[in-house]
């Protein structure tokens, strides 16, 4: 299968730059994955798309401020880190800019010196391994020098941090937010909840890897960046319980389907457990724990568009696209949903 058969015109103009002042008021997609039928509706309507017994499964995830801006040692030139992975205490794999000045053994220094780093190695894709170094707790100082890691498609200063996290974001540790899961407020959780719908939580921190186009031409090449995910036993029960009841789980996000999906047996239910995935999810992969899936609008020849061909068809979810092309749904990390039944 070829990563060209994935790519679409997408207009600027669609690409959202700034979110919405109310999380719920996006518009919502619904796509039917059996007969690829639309409808239009607003993400508050995705409550009719739930019955009692059912359950709803979020990433609760929390996006590290991962941004840093600091200068080189020596010769004072300015320099910005993008933390992606911790692969030590105190050691993460980060991307640099400019990458020339951050040669094996280059330090670096951020705000008012409270944040030191050395280069200690190349990582991929020349990505850099650094090790820092600091007083106190990290996160403390991560949350005094960083800025929030937004998509290079968004131009935008965001005015609220809080505004790239979801209501419900708790573990730490990503590069991105989940952002399927920004449009919910804690008041349609709450509707949701009293209409017999049980709501779950699992984690999946998420890499930057995740969102970037395919580069070779053959998908079956792309190898995919590793994520760490964790289900607590509580939850892996409850989703089961669901499943063996005849309920539905929907999956919201990307990352929320391949947390699951990994996690999976080969009867479907969901193990317990913590650990890494590179799950790559394309047409032909079976799904074994999600019926429906909340996501948003993606880039060309991304795996996530994959992923969501791989539940609605290839020929369906380039059709909506072209639709939502045509309706001016917004795009992208800030834009609308959809929603596949």
């Amino acid at each position: 299968m070829k990563t060209a058969e994935f790519d679409f015109y997408l207009p600027e103009e669609l690409i959202a730059q700034t979110p919405l002042q109310k999380r719920d008021e996006s518009r919502l997609m619904v796509l039917d994955k059996t007969t690829g039928e639309i409808e239009h509706k607003y993400f508050y309507n995705m409550i009719d798309y739930l019955n009692e017994g059912d359950c709803l499964v979020l990433n609760n995830t929390r996006v590290l401020p991962a941004r840093l801006f600091g200068e080189k040692v020596g010769t004072g030139g300015k320099m910005e880190f993008l933390l992606l992975k911790q692969t030590q205490l105190n050691t993460w794999e980060v991307l640099v800019k400019p990458g020339k000045r951050a040669k094996i053994g280059s330090c670096f220094t951020f705000g008012d010196g409270s944040l030191q780093a050395e280069v200690i190695g190349i990582g991929e894709e020349g990505s850099r391994i650094v090790e820092f170094k600091y007083e106190g707790v990290f996160e403390a100082v991560l949350d005094k020098l960083g800025k929030m890691p937004l998509p290079p498609y968004i131009t935008e200063e965001l005015e609220e941090q809080e505004r790239y996290q979801t209501v419900f974001s708790k573990h730490q540790g990503s590069a991105a937010a989940p952002t399927a899961g920004l449009h919910f407020t804690n008041e349609l959780l709450e509707k949701i909840k009293e209409k017999g719908i049980k709501v779950l939580f699992i984690t999946l921190h998420v890499g930057l890897g995740t969102f970037r186009p395919v580069k070779v031409e053959n998908i079956l090449e792309h190898k995919m960046h590793e994520e760490y995910y964790m289900i607590e036993e509580e939850t892996a029960k409850e989703i089961n319980a669901v499943k063996e009841k005849g309920g539905r789980v929907l999956a919201v996000g990307t990352t929320c389907c391949r947390t699951l999906e990994s996690a999976a047996t080969p009867e479907g239910l969901v193990k317990a457990g913590n650990g890494w995935t590179d799950i790559f999810i394309y047409p032909g992969y079976q799904y074994k724990v999600i019926d429906r899936l909340i996501t948003n609008f993606h880039l060309p020849e991304s795996t996530l568009i994959m992923l969501v061909a791989a539940l609605v068809g290839k020929e369906n979810v380039m059709k909506a696209y072209e639709v939502a092309v045509q309706e001016k749904y917004r795009f992208f990390s800030f834009g609308d949903a959809m929603l596949i039944k």
